[in-house]
């Protein structure tokens, strides 16, 4: 039954974070879902605005859509998310995996944020590993698929899945699994999952880096992934995998918004609260990720 549902899927690519956000529609009731929104923010200036949320805003507004949910596949690295501004402009729920708080309790330390909740609170639901929902009449199932973090989940939206960081396109391999929390033996592990759905399964990335500057792309499916993705297709057990991830990953360097972003995506997307003049100031914590290649 979940196979059988095709939802529409419209893109929207962030080229300063090379992300993708998508808006997940059921084409019977005009219900969707917003996927991993990203809030704009220029580390130069330190300033943010809302030029990529509201822009999925007008396409809802303009294609008569009712908005159901806000959801983050996990707490980003490389952006802002625009959950909580989306979900005071819309009130419609936000929600992530529930293992967030786990993630929650690690970066709290990182920071020393000893205000910051560690319940997962700040969102309206906490999905659990292989929880079900809907959009309107699309099934939705909820698959847990850690490595590249602790709380990344799968949505699986009929016959469509938002695989997050997890695999990206064939030609850019698999994600990075060496952030606090990561683990390549875990992301091993997350991948076979996936890739155990059916061979027509449409994937949905989070990131396309447009490797040798091809075109941006960001969809695929499980049995082009099989065929043909460049570390799956070549490292064909967990062993070897875990080996050329864990190589792979000590020559990159941290992302460059990695600890401005994550006490934001914490949080739910929420910035920092005002001081007493007004101002909001974010938190940077000197060598927090020391080990790391510098790039």
């Amino acid at each position: 039954m979940l196979q059988k549902a095709q939802p529409l899927v419209t893109a929207f690519y962030e080229p300063r974070t090379s992300n993708l956000q998508y808006v997940v529609t059921d084409q019977e009731t005009k219900a969707c879902a917003i996927i991993d929104p990203v809030l704009d923010f220029d580390e130069k200036s330190g300033s943010v605005a809302t030029n990529s949320a509201d822009k999925i805003l007008d396409y809802i507004k303009n294609e008569g859509l009712k908005l159901e949910w806000i959801l983050d596949t996990h707490p980003h690295a490389d952006h802002f998310s625009a959950a909580h501004y989306l979900h005071e402009k819309t009130a419609a729920p936000m929600a992530i995996g529930d293992q967030i708080v786990q993630v929650q309790k690690l970066w709290k330390e990182i920071y020393q944020l000893p205000e910051l909740k560690t319940d997962g609170s700040q969102w309206n639901k906490l999905f659990a590993d292989g929880e079900e929902f809907k959009i309107g009449t699309l099934p939705v199932q909820v698959i847990h698929s850690p490595g590249h973090t602790l709380a990344s989940i799968t949505y699986v939206i009929g016959n469509c899945a938002f695989i997050h960081d997890t695999l990206f396109m064939p030609d850019g391999g698999t994600a990075r699994a060496d952030f606090p929390g990561g683990s390549a033996s875990a992301l091993w592990n997350s991948i076979q999952k996936i890739l155990a759905l059916p061979d027509e399964t449409r994937l949905f990335t989070g990131h396309d880096y447009q490797p040798n500057g091809r075109a941006v792309e960001w969809e695929s499916t499980v049995k082009e992934q099989k065929q043909s993705n460049i570390h799956m297709s070549k490292y064909l057990d967990k062993v070897s995998f875990i080996e050329a991830r864990e190589a792979r990953d000590r020559t990159l360097a941290m992302p460059k918004l990695i600890l401005h972003a994550l006490q934001v995506n914490i949080n739910g997307g929420r910035l920092p609260a005002p001081d007493s003049s007004g101002k909001i100031y974010l938190k940077f914590p000197i060598n927090a990720l020391s080990t790391a290649n510098w790039g």
